[in-house]
């Protein structure tokens, strides 16, 4: 394996190298934890990895399967049921100390917070879920210009484990209590095997990657990923390039499997999102055109692993309309070719797609 191939190995690692019958849950399992702050992409980012309608992606939202909370780094990841409870428990308390200040300036402490979980468990007990106006509303807390109250409420409430998603009432998300949602296990981890399991699946599904894309991914410091990974490597594999050592799933990856492929893939794909530098996934100097130093990622067009172009999607009355930006000049009968990717999209939304 040499530099300019990790991307093809990152595309196997990603389910994106070929066509997965994963049901959705199955692929965010796989991964761990997926990046889900914009909610339409994030499904998404899902359906482009298995053979699921967003119809039915939404409906393992809904029924708990998956679960979309704060987690790992403080912003909103999709989880499965079966890892809800041990990473949150892992994480809950660094993302907690990220935002401890600006809690403290808005005159939350831990008496504030104990006091407002218990009307918030109160409001929701019974499967009764209510978006954040209805809870804040609720909870006497007015929405004003510059209060980031609501958002702090319901962050620690998800990172003490009180509330996650609940169903989607029309396009509004929604609350409900974690606990009625995703059944408590008995058994819990200690931290060291929740570092080492949470590293293990990470490398599995992203691979090959560095501790400094681990520490990136996961938010813990360097200094513990590395001491994680080194109680691991013998469940990995590993190779040297450049001076920088990648770590991957146990396997014999064989260049001869990879073949020609073109994806259309969300803002805040784990292909780009979960690595702390990108330059692999780039043939030219475009990452300036795919997302921002403050961290606003755009949908990418990828092409044999390395981004080629970005798109948008507009929903029109009966149809959705894609339109696209390359960022070398493509001929009319490449872009015909290119835009054979998008089929997949098409069947995912179930829904016609005009290309402009």
């Amino acid at each position: 394996m040499i530099h300019s191939e990790i991307s093809n190995h990152r595309m196997v690692a990603q389910k994106l190298f070929e066509k997965n019958y994963c049901s959705p849950q199955e692929i965010v399992h796989h991964f761990g934890a997926m990046q889900a702050q914009d909610y339409a992409m994030a499904k998404w980012a899902i359906g482009s990895r298995c053979d699921a309608t967003e119809k039915e992606i939404e409906e393992a939202i809904n029924s708990g399967k998956i679960i979309r909370t704060h987690i790992l780094r403080p912003t909103w990841h999709f989880v499965s049921a079966d890892d809800i409870y041990w990473m949150l428990e892992l994480s809950a308390p660094q993302v907690k100390r990220l935002f401890a200040t600006m809690a403290k300036q808005h005159g939350f402490d831990e008496k504030k917070f104990d006091q407002v979980n218990s009307k918030i468990e109160k409001l929701l007990a019974g499967n009764n879920h209510l978006t954040r106006e209805e809870i804040m509303k609720e909870l006497n807390i007015q929405k004003s210009a510059g209060d980031l109250s609501p958002v702090i409420v319901m962050m620690n409430a998800e990172l003490d484990g009180l509330v996650c998603n609940g169903r989607m009432k029309g396009k509004q998300i929604t609350y409900a209590l974690l606990e009625e949602r995703v059944e408590k296990p008995k058994n819990r981890l200690t931290k060291e095997e929740a570092l080492a399991k949470l590293a293990l699946r990470y490398f599995e599904s992203h691979g090959p990657a560095t501790v400094s894309d681990f520490s990136w991914w996961s938010g813990f410091p360097v200094t513990i990923c590395k001491k994680t990974v080194n109680a691991i490597e013998l469940q990995l594999s590993n190779i040297t390039i450049d001076n920088q050592q990648y770590w991957f799933k146990k396997d014999d990856f064989s260049q001869d499997n990879f073949c020609e492929s073109v994806h259309f893939l969300p803002a805040f794909d784990e292909i780009l999102i979960s690595y702390k530098t990108r330059e692999v996934s780039f043939s030219g100097n475009h990452q300036s055109k795919t997302f921002t130093n403050n961290g606003i990622f755009k949908p990418i067009i990828l092409e044999n692993g390395k981004v080629i172009g970005i798109w948008k999607r507009t929903f029109k009355k009966d149809h959705v309309k894609i339109e696209t930006e390359f960022f070398n000049e493509t001929e009319k009968h490449k872009k015909e070719v290119l835009f054979e990717g998008i089929k997949a999209f098409e069947n995912y939304l179930e829904s016609k797609i005009v290309i402009e």
